[in-house]
């Protein structure tokens, strides 16, 4: 006879099965015991000892007097300080753009192929949010923004493990984008490319193109790389001529 499976259990799966997903992030805070019951409508006695197994497993903390969040170590070993070191050097900047072409190429390429109605939603609200003034008058919070877009298209994708990486690596990846707005914006005029580039992703997405948004995707990354390549060249040539002047006056 099969042993029926303890409803506890089932809520614990699927609550990891959220976290996995990326629905439940590291250092989210869970809803109230009394509305996540009714969610997964469950009596509170079977969600709490459902609780407790997650934070049996350290995959969620409670504080006293202030909730239930998601750990915040779960994502302990891929930001750890030697990443975020790692992170900072201006040397592991085009580094990281090549990571990225796997990252970001591999994410639309799925997303383009299993994401769904909901999925495309929240990418084009993403996309859109890129467009607002106050984000786009701010490095920091479009490169926040930048992040939520990319996180959005892993989260499309519907490959956990891939969701996870994205999750894990993404103030690392905020941080590459910062250094790379900065850098194009005293060198170059392109930021009507970069969103353009930007929608034809997006467009390959909804459209279910996996192979036109992988592509999309590496054309972005490429188109960033040089430009960032052609300023450095050139800043490289300026200093060199500054150098010849002052060593000639």
């Amino acid at each position: 006879m099969i042993k029926q499976a303890k409803l506890s259990d089932v809520i614990t799966e699927r609550l990891e099965s959220m976290i996995i997903e990326g629905k439940l992030i590291a250092g989210e805070k869970l809803l109230p015991e009394r509305e996540l019951a009714g969610q997964f409508k469950v009596s509170r006695p079977s969600l709490r000892e459902a609780i407790q197994n997650l934070q049996a497993k350290g995959l969620i903390e409670r504080k006293q007097g202030g909730g239930t969040y998601v750990s915040q170590h779960l994502n302990r070993r891929l930001s750890d300080p030697l990443l975020e070191l790692i992170s900072k050097r201006p040397e592991t900047q085009f580094d990281l753009l090549e990571f990225r072409h796997s990252l970001e190429g591999m994410a639309a390429f799925y997303a383009a192929l299993r994401g769904n109605k909901d999925d495309h939603s929240a990418l084009v609200k993403a996309l859109d949010a890129l467009q607002s003034e106050s984000v786009k008058s701010n490095p920091t919070a479009e490169a926040l923004a930048l992040g939520e877009f990319y996180f959005a298209m892993a989260k499309a994708s519907q490959n956990m493990v891939l969701v996870q990486v994205m999750q894990a690596m993404r103030t690392m990846l905020e941080d590459n984008v910062k250094q790379n707005l900065d850098m194009l914006r005293t060198g170059a005029n392109v930021e009507d490319e970069l969103a353009q580039q930007r929608s034809d992703i997006v467009k390959a997405i909804v459209a279910g193109n996996p192979n036109a948004a992988r592509d999309a995707s590496h054309l972005h990354l490429s188109f960033i790389e040089k430009t960032l390549l052609d300023i450095n060249q050139n800043n490289a040539s300026v200093q060199r001529s500054l150098r010849r002047i002052v060593s000639n006056s």
